[in-house]
């Protein structure tokens, strides 16, 4: 008697451990299936509204650039990209500007709200989805940027958001140097930012950091990323 009420106790445990799981894959392939539907139309909206930006950067003339294979020629002859948020902005008003990194599929607006919290499981239109969207630290301003910046996305499995990042980690990213620059655009300015460093770090709050009191607590944090 004992030996059957036992089975069927964990019988239960395990047809409800098993239902659990269940749901959470359907509750995953919907997420995707939105997800994918929603960045399909940004994608669209982007082609049809990104247009391409001149690099204004300042050109020194020294013997230093002399030599036009450089990099620094390349990329002060590389092109930006320059969006229009009238219609994203409908879309979202917390969209604080778009980001795109080559040889990865990275080509989202991001957004920004009073937390870091609420973009973890929302999407661009605002509905629950646990594939969440790409996020600039509430502490930072897009108009006044900090020594730290930080964009927050989930590495998805299916490669949105941030997860082909780890694109970054392959030899054939980086011996492309095309892939060095990733290209933000805002309704302030249109921005080249080259990849210098790619490294995993432990989990640890100090790389969060923002905001600075000097040169030297800013070297300190930087001396201990390397």
């Amino acid at each position: 008697m004992k030996k059957n009420l036992m089975f069927k106790i964990l019988f239960t445990i395990c047809l409800i451990i098993l239902l659990y799981h269940f749901l959470n894959i359907i509750k995953w392939e919907k997420d995707n299936r939105l997800n994918k539907e929603l960045t399909d139309d940004l994608t669209e909206l982007f082609e049809n509204n990104a247009k391409p930006s001149e690099n204004s950067s300042f050109i020194f003339v020294n013997s230093e650039y002399e030599d036009k294979n450089s990099s620094y020629w390349y990329y002060v002859n590389t092109e930006m990209i320059n969006m229009d948020f009238t219609e994203l902005h409908l879309k979202n008003n917390d969209t604080k500007g778009w980001i795109y990194v080559p040889g990865t599929d990275i080509n989202y607006p991001f957004v920004q709200t009073k937390d870091n919290k609420y973009y973890l499981n929302h999407s661009f239109n605002k509905k629950n989805n646990n594939a969440g969207w790409i996020f600039l630290d509430y502490r930072n301003d897009i108009n006044n940027l900090s020594k730290n910046n930080i964009l927050y996305g989930h590495a998805r499995v299916d490669k949105t958001m941030f997860g082909s990042l780890k694109n970054t980690l392959k030899k054939s990213w980086f011996e492309n140097k095309e892939n060095h620059i990733v290209k933000i655009s805002t309704e302030k300015e249109n921005t080249l930012w080259q990849v210098f460093s790619i490294y995993h770090i432990k989990t640890d709050p100090y790389y969060i950091t923002t905001h600075f009191k000097n040169d030297d607590e800013f070297q300190q944090y930087i001396d201990k990323s390397l």
